[in-house]
């Protein structure tokens, strides 16, 4: 599932090629894509209208117009937008299209159906229940120790739970929180509440420093002209991890061997001499 860096650089793209399109006309095909939104109303609140912003709030994306409402988009495991002519065929997975000025469409396909869109009204939008429970951005001045400590010392959860819980950490996935623990020297098994002053004081910045790495070298890859975010899954970005999906590898740090254990559903990787 993307995670922060991988929706910041799909909102990156879309700002440079739909920022300020016209949509004329808007269409639903996969009702639950867009559960609160029948497909006629769903035509009805995006049709006409001109993007003025793309952003990112923790790995959701807000797309505002110039109606006072904003789509909110979460991609989650293979939602992307792509940007189409209007005589090319529509990919096999194709759940909304979006009719723009240039004789140009941008489809969202979702392969695995997981998918979601919202229309909210933009003076609601911070309100909305899928925004206003979001922790700070971990990028933001707000994410600081005084806002993580407190947080880590009520939690009755391994501090793994804990980094992908969005409430506490906002973007934070199972990619770099693999990366922060380990960077940080922090068993994932550990309780959070555990955590001494000195493993906080290395897990605050480690976090911060994965997701600025991630994004720097994201923003550094070359745009695809048609697929938004194109390479922001599989294993295209493996060369920035020390630990994730290197199962039976040697740590780069100290040799021993990676590690790999089920928590919470998700595969954790670690490495067992540096994190003990």
């Amino acid at each position: 599932m993307p995670e922060l860096p991988e929706v910041e650089a799909v909102v990156a793209h879309l700002n440079k090629l739909v920022l300020g399109a016209h949509i004329s006309e808007a269409e639903l095909l996969r009702a639950r894509l867009a559960p609160a939104s029948p497909a006629d109303q769903f035509a009805a609140d995006l049709s006409q209208t001109r993007i003025t912003s793309v952003q990112r709030r923790g790995k959701f994306i807000k797309i505002g117009l110039d109606n006072e409402r904003t789509l909110l988009v979460h991609l989650r495991m293979s939602g992307r937008f792509i940007m189409l002519a209007d005589e090319a065929e529509l990919p096999k997975f194709t759940h909304a299209i979006f009719r723009l000025d240039g004789r140009r469409r941008l489809v969202f396909s979702d392969q695995r159906h997981f998918g979601f869109m919202k229309i909210v009204r933009t003076a609601d939008l911070d309100a909305a229940r899928e925004l206003n429970s979001l922790a700070p951005e971990p990028l933001s001045p707000e994410f600081d120790l005084a806002y993580l400590r407190p947080r880590l010392a009520v939690s009755r959860r391994s501090i793994k739970e804990f980094l992908l819980d969005q409430t506490k950490v906002c973007g934070l996935g199972n990619i770099y929180a693999c990366e922060a623990m380990f960077h940080a020297r922090i068993r994932p098994t550990m309780l959070a509440s555990e955590l001494s002053l000195p493993k906080i004081k290395r897990l605050h910045p480690a976090i911060r420093e994965v997701l600025a790495q991630a994004v720097e070298s994201m923003a550094s890859r070359p745009i695809h002209p048609e697929i938004v975010g194109d390479g922001i899954y599989g294993e295209s970005h493996s060369d920035l991890w020390s630990v994730y999906g290197r199962e039976g590898e040697q740590c780069l740090k100290c040799g021993a061997i990676i590690r790999r254990i089920p928590q919470g559903g998700r595969s954790t990787y670690y490495c067992p001499r540096c994190q003990r």
